[in-house]
């Protein structure tokens, strides 16, 4: 996002890539500093960022999810279609993302975006750990072991001096594979058997999975200075932690304007009167302009991401403009 914006071209030949093609590219993009750029513009009003829509597909085949974005300082906007496909076995999920020029109104970039939404939704709640968490912060927590649970370990190592790190899936005390594949992440990962154990006396807390029902119960926390981030996944409503639990925090977002019209325990507490959006606190935009104070801890800290287009459409500029580069 911070590359000089005048050296690209626009009007040239649209590239598609492949997830294969596209990992080399996504591999050498630092997400971190991709992600901060674009919730600076977000802050500063250079970026666009609409509520992302739901459509449900007829009889009842599932629905897709289309996201948003234009950043002013790119030239660029466009938008992620996810859909939710049912079937007679597991549904099918995908994600393609298209990246067009402002400049032009050509498309620009279309790609496979299932490595880039999970490297942008790690990065995200990364970024979230760092704006948001105690700095003394040294046990982590992770419920979640898949691919998402991976990405999030990976981007969070290095944000604080972790003493600890525990994991917890259902599946994950019999599957030794998945339990090596964390190891090798990170030698301090020990499994944990039950969510309540994998949170005690936790500092920060990713939830990482694609329930749609609570994965943790308040009761289990055994600190109240602790950090609790969650995402989401097409199921509808879903949610990690209870409704009812938001009246207990100091809840963050990634965007404050769309998330809790989406968000599905947002929605649900909405509904069932006991909390409102107008008790949010902040989103990433108030956090990286130093537009909002951070949380003082007297009670849990909350923040949940819902993915926007704004990251997709940043996340794909970064890839286009290496390609670009390298036509240089």
């Amino acid at each position: 996002m911070s590359a000089n914006l005048s050296a690209f071209n626009h009007d040239v030949a649209p590239v598609f890539l492949t997830e294969t093609e596209l990992k080399p590219y996504l591999n050498r993009l630092d997400v971190t500093a991709c992600l901060r750029d674009l919730f600076l513009a977000l802050a500063q009003d250079k970026a666009v960022q609409p509520a992302q829509s739901l459509t449900l597909l007829p009889d009842d085949k599932g629905d897709f999810i289309t996201y948003q974005g234009a950043v002013a300082g790119a030239d660029v906007f466009g938008a992620k279609l996810s859909p939710y496909l049912v079937t007679s076995d597991k549904p099918i999920i995908t994600a393609w993302t298209t990246l067009m020029s402002s400049r032009t109104g050509k498309p620009l970039l279309c790609c496979d975006s299932g490595l880039l939404t999970l490297e942008r939704t790690a990065g995200t709640t990364a970024l979230a750990v760092d704006q948001l968490a105690k700095k003394e912060s040294k046990h982590l927590a992770i419920i979640g072991s898949g691919s998402v649970a991976q990405a999030h370990l990976k981007h969070v190592l290095n944000l604080r001096q972790w003493q600890s790190i525990s994991v917890y899936s259902p599946s994950l005390n019999e599957d030794a594979s998945l339990q090596d594949r964390l190891m090798t992440i990170d030698k301090r990962v020990q499994i944990s058997s039950t969510s309540s154990a994998c949170i005690q006396d936790a500092d920060v807390i990713m939830l990482c999975t694609s329930s749609g029902t609570p994965v943790i119960e308040m009761q289990d926390l055994t600190k109240q200075d602790v950090l609790i981030t969650s995402i989401s996944t097409n199921v509808a409503n879903a949610h990690e932690i209870a409704p009812s639990a938001l009246s207990q925090m100091d809840v963050y977002c990634d965007y404050k304007a769309t998330t809790p019209a989406s968000a599905g325990e947002m929605k649900l507490a909405s509904e069932q009167a006991n909390w409102t959006s107008a008790e949010v606190k902040g989103d990433l935009a108030d956090l990286v302009n130093q537009d909002v104070e951070k949380p003082s801890y007297q009670k849990p800290v909350f923040f949940r991401s819902i993915g926007l287009g704004l990251e997709d459409i940043a996340m794909a500029y970064g890839i286009w403009t290496q390609l670009e580069s390298s036509r240089v």
